[in-house]
């Protein structure tokens, strides 16, 4: 074997040496998860790759548990059953104030259209740029996925809200007809406003044109073609969740009659009136009442302060 040669296998033996000890570094593709183990599946991204984990314990919310919600249900449950049906429907974005039931919402629409084919897909806000990824497992099967990334906000200068754009609406290939987005936040617009961003507006004639940092920001959200805000409960509102929380723990109406004051005392301790205070409150006079407790459910601040003010 001349010289030139003998070198040429010794590098090509190197090489292959080299690709072993690569090969387990290299992201490998996403394995098809059992379809039929789960209605609802986490991502799990990894080392560049990733898995979807069935959930096979999910929350037993129905669309008839979320109170005082009306319009926001109607809008996006007939935005599921379009969707559901293989007609035109939206990505949506859910906003607003913390506890009303934007997530309780979505998990209430899968425990009610799971039959007829519904599945979702839960995404931490960490994996957005794993989407493309998601979308590809997806785009082949039979079954209708929402994609839910839920909690969903992005500071100045990350770059993840780019993969979401892509899906969403910012790329030549066309997203599967089977998956929508379905994101919820307290923010409009996905991403801190600053005050200091106004002063890039300028006049144009009679219009106002933002500056490029607030076009930025809202070309993320524009992206959703559906908005749904979420408000918070007033006093009648919060109390008619309450009781209907207390009813379905098999409470009385005697029983609930009763509850106004403290439940009204347990949302000034929390400093919010929402649906999830609400149900909490619900959860924790059922339990004590069942239990046989003797004790207060909570004590409001005033009462406190009178408290330490007779010690």
């Amino acid at each position: 074997m001349s010289d030139s040669l003998a070198q040429l296998a010794s590098f090509l033996a190197r090489a292959e040496r080299l690709l072993d000890r690569l090969e387990p570094l290299l992201p490998t593709a996403a394995a098809a998860p059992d379809w039929s183990a789960a209605h609802a599946f986490r991502w799990r991204g990894a080392h560049g790759s990733g898995y979807l984990q069935a959930i096979r314990r999910l929350p037993q919310i129905r669309l008839a548990d979320l109170r005082d919600i009306d319009e926001q249900k109607a809008r996006l449950d007939n935005n599921t059953r379009q969707f559901i049906a293989g007609l035109p429907a939206n990505n949506v974005l859910l906003t607003g104030a913390r506890g009303s039931g934007k997530s309780s919402l979505i998990k209430a629409l899968l425990n009610e259209y799971a039959p007829q084919g519904l599945r979702v897909i839960e995404v931490e806000k960490d994996e957005l740029t794993d989407l493309p990824q998601i979308v590809e497992l997806l785009e082949d099967r039979p079954e209708r996925f929402i994609i839910f990334c839920d909690d969903l906000s992005f500071e100045s200068g990350d770059a993840r809200y780019k993969a979401l754009k892509v899906v969403l609406d910012g790329s030549f290939a066309a997203a599967p007809e089977n998956v929508l987005i379905y994101a919820t936040s307290n923010r409009r617009h996905l991403m801190p406003e600053y005050f200091a961003e106004n002063l890039e507006s300028r006049r144009v004639g009679e219009e106002i044109h933002p500056g490029e940092a607030i076009e930025e920001k809202i070309s993320l959200s524009e992206r959703f073609g559906l908005w749904i805000s979420f408000y918070p409960f007033d006093q009648e509102a919060y109390l008619d969740i309450v009781a209907h929380w207390l009813r379905s723990f098999g409470c009385r109406p005697d029983e609930i009659a009763g509850t106004e004051r403290a439940a009204l005392n347990w949302a000034v301790e929390r400093g919010s009136r929402s649906g999830r205070v609400a149900w909490q409150f619900a959860r924790d006079w059922a339990g004590r009442q069942r239990s046989g407790a003797d004790v207060p459910p909570n004590r409001t601040a005033d009462s406190r302060r009178r408290s330490r003010h007779r010690q």
